[in-house]
């Protein structure tokens, strides 16, 4: 039985791998006894052996446990914070180290310019910006939807997550939060930043919006546990088939 389970934990770590290997292959040439190596030269652990609580991964994370939690694409009672693990070095070493660094890789958008017609900044390294372009180009043939797609919320800004020491996803130029006028988060409707407290979930957003976004390697906020949903992510990592 222990050998099972030692193999089935191998077999899960190597899958793990792959989706990195896969998501960011014009970024990583290899993943090779627990290391991650990049095209720029630099290495990183991929997977640092600790045993880590909820707030640990958060705070912590080594590279493998960006994918401790399951995205869920089904119904939210489902829920998992799939994404909202986040190893710093990994992203700073792919879309920027710095304010300045990232912002050498942000490339104007035009986003949804019939409906909506906002220039937004994203980042270009690893198809980032070509994802989003597709993403638009597909919104913008649903007028019926043109409320949820003005006044775009944001795309890069350097800044911590709220009432964390972390920095938020906004700050490498791979996210986008959509109008905050029909949006929830967790945080405003607690009105608290308590990790551990009990969250009814709501949301406004149509999942046929959702799907788009998904279906260009974007991970939803409204899938999180702890919910953001005018948050759109992208995290192809979460989508390797």
């Amino acid at each position: 039985m222990q050998f099972l389970l030692i193999a089935y934990l191998f077999a899960a770590a190597l899958n793990k791998e792959q989706f990195f290997l896969s998501a960011y292959r014009g970024v990583i040439t290899k993943i090779e006894q627990n290391k991650v190596s990049f095209y720029s030269g630099h290495s990183m652990v991929f997977d640092d052996g600790i045993s880590k609580n909820k707030q640990e991964l958060l705070d912590k994370p080594d590279i493998e446990d960006q994918l401790h939690y399951k995205y869920n694409q089904g119904l939210s009672s489902a829920n998992t914070d799939a994404g909202r693990i986040r190893n710093e070095a990994f992203f700073k070493e792919i879309y920027g180290k710095t304010q300045a660094e990232v912002s050498k890789n942000l490339k104007s958008l035009q986003w949804c310019p019939k409906l909506a017609n906002q220039t937004i900044q994203f980042n270009v390294k690893n198809g980032a910006y070509a994802a989003l372009m597709r993403v638009s180009n597909e919104l913008d043939k649903h007028p019926e939807w043109k409320k949820y797609l003005t006044n775009v919320g944001g795309t890069f800004n350097w800044r911590n997550i709220s009432g964390t020491n972390r920095l938020s996803a906004h700050s490498f130029g791979i996210t986008i939060d959509i109008n905050t006028k029909y949006s929830n988060y967790w945080q405003w409707d607690c009105g608290c930043k308590n990790e551990g407290a009990t969250l009814k979930y709501r949301n406004q957003i149509p999942l046929a919006l959702v799907a788009i976004f998904e279906e260009n390697g974007f991970i939803w906020g409204g899938r999180w546990l702890h919910y953001d949903t005018m948050h759109f992510e992208y995290r192809p990592e979460f989508f390797v088939e």
